[in-house]
């Protein structure tokens, strides 16, 4: 059986590669932080199924403790490595720039060294990011373009794939780096815009909600779903040579775009709702990222099913649930 070990798997993209891992007959390690409270929501189903019980493990860890992480792998010895665990928001970002480069540029090479020193040859996947394009150079954005960050996100990020890029060259380790671009879900947290969007326009048809607030309607993204997405992690290290993916749609839409399908569909006139907040604006903005994921379909047989459409909608009708439930709690006055 074979084992995988995914850092960040409580998150949107950790939870959807621990259902596709199982699935396919994996054995499951899940890396944790310790805190005062369980932040499982994702995984509980996968968790209390009887039938992943022998295969689904969590292991409290972090990746700014490189003793313990060289602990974790010996112990596990997997033959999978995700490294799915970061700081993830780039607003954040600009507020916490030594731990987000801590955790996402040097948790990442504390990953690899400890994945060095293994006795086995594992299989390294390194989540990088379409930030990384940052004021881009050239459009649409391949495994080729220079890369020019404007967050300390994506500085970081693009520190954590030159170290795998060089681990792969100077080790003969098999890393793999993939650049997601902009992927969402159901279970993105409410944080970031489309999850806010989805979530602020259900309880405004509600009557739970009266504005949502926002920033650089103007930004453009290269959307997709994260179920997608996560499949082409697994397919990167299922080859016989490590090499890098740009993993995206290939069509890019505003944040306004988002927000008018969303509330459209909820027969919402999404002006007479959304306010402009100057604190939402980041210091250095990314305009427009749009992906070129011909060679994640060449060599990998990959590409995203879900449109644009058939997301904002999976997401709205998944906020709706939620909305509802709310809204019967605070008519019983179980909540205010």
């Amino acid at each position: 059986m074979e084992k995988a070990l995914i850092t960040g798997i409580t998150g949107q993209d950790g939870s959807y590669l621990a259902e596709l891992l199982l699935s396919k007959g994996y054995e499951v390690f899940g890396i944790i932080r310790r805190s005062s409270s369980f932040h499982t929501g994702r995984i509980d189903h996968l968790y209390k199924d009887p039938h992943n019980e022998t295969r689904l493990k969590l292991i409290y860890g972090d990746l700014t403790d490189g003793g313990n992480l060289q602990s974790i792998l010996n112990d596990v010895q997997p033959d999978e490595i995700y490294n799915l665990g970061a700081q993830s928001h780039v607003r954040v970002s600009f507020d916490q720039p030594i731990f987000t480069a801590n955790v996402d540029g040097l948790g990442t090479l504390r990953l690899l060294e400890a994945a060095r020193s293994l006795k086995k040859k594992v299989k390294f996947y390194q989540a990088s990011s379409s930030e990384m394009y940052g004021k881009v150079r050239e459009t649409p954005q391949t495994e080729e373009t220079p890369f020019y960050p404007r967050s300390p996100y994506g500085c970081a990020k693009v520190y954590a794939f030159w170290q795998v890029v060089n681990h792969r060259e100077s080790y003969d380790m098999f890393g793999c780096n993939g650049i997601l671009f902009n992927h969402e879900s159901p279970r993105r947290g409410e944080t970031f815009v489309t999850r806010k969007i989805t979530r602020a326009a259900t309880r405004i048809k509600l009557g739970l909600q009266d504005k949502l607030y926002l920033g650089n309607l103007d930004a453009k993204r290269d959307w997709g779903f994260a179920g997608d997405y996560v499949e082409a992690m697994w397919l990167m290290l299922q080859q016989d040579k490590p090499d890098d993916y740009v993993v995206a749609t290939g069509e890019t839409h505003s944040v306004r775009e988002f927000v008018e399908e969303v509330f459209g569909s909820l027969e919402l006139d999404w002006q007479r709702y959304v306010e402009i907040d100057p604190r939402y604006y980041r210091p250095a903005e990314v305009d427009l990222l749009l992906g070129d994921a011909s060679k994640a379909k060449k060599v990998l047989n990959w590409q995203s099913k879900v449109t644009f459409k058939q997301l904002a909608k999976m997401m709205t009708d998944s906020d709706m649930e939620i909305a509802e439930n709310e809204k019967i709690l605070k008519d019983h006055g179980k909540i205010s």
